[in-house]
């Protein structure tokens, strides 16, 4: 618990992280709990979960409890006005928990940036990313990725889209075997296998991976792809975040949605990522915009274990009173302890149903520790 910065507490997470975007001029987006169904009906691929609570609205539409944010901001994103969009939001989504399996309602806090989306734009949004995972734990790492890259390597191919989806599971799980098997089930040539073989294998920090990439790139959207990645690095370096900060290839997305750099970010203690984002123009495209999008969401749901924990306690002190003591001395003495900086519950009986640290009781009109559990 030592490497947690730490918070007590859900709200206390949401205030710092809402605190920290707000200082690179984003604005609070806030929705209703549900939107039409038939937004996530369409995109369902980029959901990370399919299952979605529905239900009929009183006009005979079918709604659906919101699984996901971003699809609601862009949906409302109005890019005929010119000038970027950047929006923070702390909201409850509704999805199925990995681990029972049942619907569940989880705070999710994140950023969106959606506009004309340069290379400023996208290296804020990575900057506020590493920071957002400081702020939660100074044991953090951040791994980037580029759809460009794959895009690149797979863009003299003749493969389907479904074909693509499936090399794409194959990157994702590092398993080399089955990409030989998909490339020359599908004609793919032995260049760009090996290419796509080779990259699974590179992760590691930013200065050792970014060379090992240049070494395979063979063509102008994978140069630019690295070029990009390295401008994104050199910003970290200078706002003094690049610390933690690796390439790894195997995290891939859906080539429908995403187009650029992508991440993920991980605490210690914690065994899967808290923190995903990325660049994903082709959906802001697929829903009638012109512009350019990337953001990141952080799941607070994950990061509960990481809590300052006071469930052994219910309360720093019990103080014990009864008729004979006065109020203003009753008083003072609250006071005394909440000022101190701890909590404190007085009340005149001690029924052994509260947890505490230090059991206080008035005696002769003073207050004396009876008890001590720390």
């Amino acid at each position: 618990m030592n490497s947690i910065i730490g918070f007590a507490n859900e709200e206390m997470a949401v205030m710092s992280l809402s605190n920290l975007y707000r200082q690179y001029g984003f604005k609070q987006f806030k929705m209703s709990k549900f939107e039409e169904y038939d937004l996530y009906a369409k995109n369902k691929d980029f959901l990370l979960s399919s299952n979605v609570i529905t239900f009929t609205d009183t006009n005979g539409k079918l709604m659906a409890l919101k699984p996901d944010v971003t699809l609601s901001i862009v949906k409302g994103f109005n890019d005929s006005l010119h000038e970027p969009q950047k929006v923070y939001y702390s909201e409850n989504v509704y999805r199925v928990d990995k681990g029972t399996h049942q619907f569940k309602e989880i705070m999710q806090v994140g950023l969106e940036c959606l506009g004309d989306i340069d290379t400023y734009a996208v290296s804020e949004v990575i900057l506020l990313a590493k920071k957002s995972l400081a702020a939660i734990s100074e044991r953090n790492i951040l791994d980037i990725s580029h759809m460009g890259f794959i895009t690149g390597i797979l863009e003299n191919t003749s493969l389907s889209d479904k074909q693509k989806k499936k090399i794409i599971a194959c990157i994702r799980e590092k398993n080399t075997l089955a990409i030989s098997n998909c490339c020359s089930e599908f004609g793919v040539d032995e260049k760009t296998a090996n290419c796509l073989k080779v990259l699974t294998g590179i992760y590691g920090s930013f200065p050792k991976c970014v060379e090992k990439i240049k070494e395979i790139s063979f063509n102008e959207t994978m140069d630019s792809a690295v070029a990009e990645l390295e401008s994104i690095y050199a910003f970290l370096e200078q706002n003094g975040c690049s610390n933690g900060v690796n390439l790894d290839f195997s995290i891939v997305n859906d080539l429908n949605y995403y187009n650029g750099v992508i991440f993920q970010g991980f605490i210690d203690g914690v065994p899967s990522c808290v923190l995903t984002g990325g660049r994903y123009d082709n959906l802001i495209h697929k829903l009638g915009k012109k512009s350019g999008a990337i953001g990141f969401a952080v799941y607070l749901d994950l990061l509960s274990r990481l809590m300052i924990d006071d469930s052994d306690y219910d309360v720093d002190v019990l103080l014990i009173y009864d008729d004979s003591v006065e109020l203003a001395k009753l008083a003072d003495t609250v006071k005394d302890i909440t000022d101190s900086g701890r909590s404190v519950k007085a009340q005149k009986f001690n029924n052994g149903n509260i947890k505490y640290r230090q059991l206080m009781k008035f005696v002769n009109g003073e207050a004396e520790v009876l008890e001590t559990n720390d």
